[in-house]
């Protein structure tokens, strides 16, 4: 069954029932239904790189958290791209990052819309899978970024860098500014946020190397992505370990809240500060010594290459597979990885003699 026709149906079904029976009652007859279910979701459909890219289509974006200002960045990046590729863009989400039933309204949402694709942040590896499924059972492509789910539901996952990459550069940076000797802790964002639990357990491995045997990991907090609770779970982390060198904090609205209570506090220059943040919102930091580095990618090129796999999947071009190839206009060519991930590059540090040279 085409889209097209699905797409006919469930308006007739719309008629006489609700939209989400119409949704269900348009999934789980189809082959690609069949295909989709039960394992992987990049396994049906062979991908043909030569296809024409369609026009036309509409990706509804889905972020962590719409008033964050990394994810405001990066979604404007999406949308440039489908703009320029002849599609259309829509944002919508909630304004707390740990709102998961939220996240799964949306997509219901997204899905009743009818939309080609769904880009998404996911709060939670697991929770928005059976409103994932249920969208691509009704041939809506799916591609998460920044965030992952669990890979059988969704086509694609554009990482910002290889999880093993930006894990381990924020420990080895950490270690050279408290000259490898001290007590550190992590300030994270939510305790179910995929992306910060694979970097803090890459971070825990790299730590086990012998070279680091006088840094002690003595705490991991949790500022659910807010910049007041992120604020105050930086001050009592200070209460907590007095003897504290160092705080690594993987996420923009976490080390900015981090810097922002250092900056003011007795701590100021004695207690370093990295993780990943924005140069717009560490800019100060930097310039006025709280912070010597810190780290990340281009949230805009990130929020591009989620369009552009998007576009390629609903064209046809790629599945999801490893191995398969596509253009990603000026980003460049590239190449699915194992469960189809898709790694942007390695992540910038951001210092001092190079900070002004950013403006996101």
């Amino acid at each position: 069954m085409r889209k097209s026709t699905i797409r006919r149906t469930c308006a007739a079904l719309a008629a006489v029932t609700s939209l989400a029976l119409a949704a269900t009652a348009c999934g789980g007859t189809t082959k690609e239904d069949v295909k989709n279910e039960g394992g992987s979701a990049a396994a049906g459909g062979k991908a043909d790189p030569n296809a024409e890219t369609k026009k036309g289509l509409t990706v509804g974006f889905l972020p962590k958290q719409v008033n964050n200002p990394y994810f405001t960045v990066a979604d404007k990046g999406g949308e440039k791209a489908l703009k320029e590729l002849g599609s259309s863009y829509k944002e919508v989400g909630t304004s707390s990052g740990t709102d998961t039933a939220g996240q799964v309204s949306y997509v219901n949402t997204l899905t009743q819309q009818q939309v080609d694709a769904i880009a998404v942040s996911a709060q939670d590896p697991g929770a928005l899978c059976t409103a994932l499924k249920q969208a691509m059972k009704n041939d809506i492509k799916i591609v998460t970024y920044d965030s992952d789910t669990n890979p059988d539901c969704r086509n694609a996952f554009i990482s910002q860098a290889s999880a093993d990459d930006i894990g381990r550069m924020q420990v080895q940076q950490m270690a050279e500014q408290i000259g490898n000797k001290g007590e550190i802790a992590i300030l994270s964002a939510a305790q179910t946020a995929t992306n910060q639990n694979a970097w803090i357990e890459i971070m825990k491995d790299e730590l086990k190397d012998p070279k680091y045997k006088d840094i002690k990991l003595v705490k991991v907090a949790y500022g659910d992505d807010d910049a007041q609770k992120s604020f105050q779970q930086t001050q009592g982390l200070l209460q907590e370990h007095p003897d504290l060198k160092g705080v690594i904090s993987p996420t923009t609205v976490g080390i900015k809240a981090a810097a922002q209570y250092l900056s003011g506090s007795k701590y100021k220059g004695k207690v370093k500060l990295n993780g990943l943040g924005t140069p717009n919102d560490m800019r100060k930091y930097v310039k006025n010594g709280t912070v010597e580095a810190f780290e990340l990618w281009d949230p805009a090129k990130l929020g591009e290459l989620a369009a552009r796999t998007a576009v390629a999947l609903s064209s046809g071009q790629i599945t999801g597979k490893e191995g398969e190839t596509f253009k990603a206009g000026g980003l460049g060519e590239y190449t699915l990885g194992k469960n189809g991930v898709i790694d942007l590059g390695k992540p910038t540090v951001f210092n001092a003699d190079n900070i002004d040279e950013f403006d996101f």
